[in-house]
């Protein structure tokens, strides 16, 4: 059987969809950031982004039409108002690139894993790499521009050494001490410092310029989870003498100009969260101090209410699509009259 009549898996079915999605945000949010950026290192990496996008919809159509898929709606030029005034600083576009990479190469790497089809496979291969080659420039980039914050220095083990008590697993008592952060535990929190501080920027951006009281009011309440998150992670390093990494220069403009429409926005908070949902679980099941564990658990339930309650929202304005599934077999055996 030639591969292309081989039937799609659920997997690929999801994972096509899911790009798509993607892709179409991403492109339109990278086309108004393109517009006003100034600096001349930053801008190439921009538009590799945006060039990146483009071709990854034109693709993907491709293979919708090639399977008789029914493409998603996803985003278009109306969810964006190119005549809006400058939202992001060109650093800011940089770093959001930079982290938007990241996602993609942990999204990318899981669905090449899933799939079964040699050409849908080769695809997400080819956009793992190409969504390397932005990480890398973006990093690159920002390391000369003086903005990257390095995770912390620690002293290099010049032995082997071997936990020998269960006490190394704890911290909840707070009797006792707590044994210091392993290199492993610093860089999940410092990490997540991170994608919490760009969380709080883009919330603040699309609060200020949604006309939407309800959308402004779910974004400030991003904003104030966000803060909450790098407080604690924050306080956790500072007890082992860690300073928390600074994001230089991530300004938001004082526009208050609708830039990029209600739905576009909320999917993007969608994509963060589901993202942070799965930092912490990665996070969770790479520490050993107790407290550190439950920190993530009980925020992760924090995170996926906040989730929960933007799908709602998006259902109640009819901005969701729903994602590709099976029928309801047993409604389907009761109305087939």
């Amino acid at each position: 059987m030639s591969e292309k009549n081989i039937p799609l898996t659920s997997a690929e079915i999801a994972s096509l969809w899911t790009a798509y999605m993607n892709d179409s945000m991403s492109k339109y949010v990278l086309q108004q950031m393109l517009k006003y950026i100034e600096d001349q290192d930053i801008k190439p990496i921009i538009q590799f982004a945006f060039d990146l996008a483009s071709d990854h919809m034109d693709k993907l159509l491709a293979f919708f039409k090639q399977e008789k898929f029914a493409p998603p709606n996803g985003f278009t030029k109306r969810n964006v108002n190119m005549e809006a005034p400058r939202l992001f600083s060109d650093t800011f576009c940089l770093t959001y690139v930079n982290h938007m990479a990241k996602v993609g190469l942990l999204s990318y790497a899981g669905i090449i894993s899933m799939c079964s089809r040699e050409d849908i496979r080769s695809y997400f291969t080819k956009a793992l790499n190409n969504t390397t080659t932005l990480y890398n420039q973006s990093q690159n980039i920002a390391i000369v521009k003086g903005v990257n914050a390095r995770h912390p220095y620690i002293e290099v083990p010049k032995e082997i050494d071997f936990i020998d008590s269960k006490k190394y697993l704890s911290g909840l008592n707070p009797l006792s001490s707590k044994r210091p952060l392993n290199a492993i535990e610093i860089t999940h929190l410092y990490a997540n410092v991170m994608t919490n501080s760009i969380g709080i920027k883009l919330c603040i951006g699309f609060s200020q310029t949604s006309p939407t009281k309800e959308i402004q009011e779910y974004m400030l309440r991003g904003k104030e989870i966000s803060i909450k998150h790098v407080k604690i992670f924050a306080s956790t390093l500072l007890e082992n003498d860690i300073e928390s990494p600074q994001l230089p220069d991530v300004a938001i403009s004082n526009s208050t100009t609708p830039t990029f429409s209600d739905k576009l926005i909320m999917f993007q908070m969608s994509l963060l969260s589901a993202a942070g949902i799965g930092n912490y679980a990665m996070a969770a099941a790479a520490s050993q101090r107790s407290d550190l564990v439950v920190n993530y658990e009980r925020l992760s339930l924090e995170i996926a209410q906040f989730a929960k309650d933007g799908a709602t929202i998006m259902i109640k304005n009819n901005w969701l699509e729903q994602p590709p599934g099976t029928k309801d077999r047993t409604k389907l055996a009761k109305n087939k009259n």
